[in-house]
């Protein structure tokens, strides 16, 4: 796995487990390297090789979904049956889908783009704002997305969740999450969580180390 934002959620989830594991560091052209696109073509992070299973997988979702059927067996941060089983999928799969994307294309316009267009970064901010709202309706009268425990589906959000307010502070614009009490709440639940702060730090720690804005 490398060290940019998508695999963040990935290492807390073995992690939660007590999943042994070993990581490689890339950069933005390793991942374009001959050697890392053998493991996943797409040439995107994270990807995992599971030694026990002779198994190679990526995209995030799929990876944290795995590792729950493989390794969760006691059901820490999963749920065996209906319908909390398919609802934690749901969240999941909201995650990769319809929040990610938009905050990792948020962070791409204001930092990363050669030209800078007030009008992609203003789009993708809005969306941050509409999709920190959906996730501050569902967690109305609820502690968790999903029964009555933090689980995969929550943990899959910390990380973007964790860029996307280090950018509104950036662009001068966190007030944006001073509307959403339930997501406040629920993100500083899951920051209590020992392995959520011990990952947070390291991953500060090493932005830091590279005067990289987190």
């Amino acid at each position: 796995m490398g060290t940019r934002v998508p695999q963040i959620h990935v290492v807390i989830v073995l992690e939660e487990l007590n999943i042994p594991y070993d990581w490689r560091i890339l950069d933005f052209t390793g991942v374009k390297s001959e050697s890392y696109i053998k493991i996943n073509p797409n040439g995107r992070l994270p990807a995992i090789q599971d030694p026990n299973a002779g198994i190679t997988i990526w995209e995030s979702g799929a990876i944290i979904l795995y590792l729950i059927d493989e390794y969760d067996k006691d059901n820490k941060l999963s749920y065996k049956g209906a319908p909390e089983k398919y609802l934690t999928q749901q969240r999941v799969f909201f995650q990769v889908s319809g929040h990610g994307p938009y905050f990792g294309q948020a962070i791409w316009f204001a930092r990363w783009h050669p030209e800078k267009i007030d009008s992609a970064i203003d789009r993708y901010v809005k969306e941050i704002d509409r999709v920190t709202g959906v996730l501050d309706l569902a967690l109305t009268g609820r502690d968790w997305l999903v029964g009555d425990k933090c689980t995969c589906a929550d943990l899959s959000f910390i990380n973007w969740a964790s860029a996307g307010k280090g950018l509104l502070v950036e662009l001068g614009k966190a007030d944006i999450l001073e509307k959403y009490p339930n997501y406040a709440r629920w993100i500083a639940a899951m920051g209590k969580r020992d392995v959520v702060k011990s990952v947070l730090e390291r991953v500060d720690a090493g932005w830091a180390a590279n005067n990289h804005p987190r």
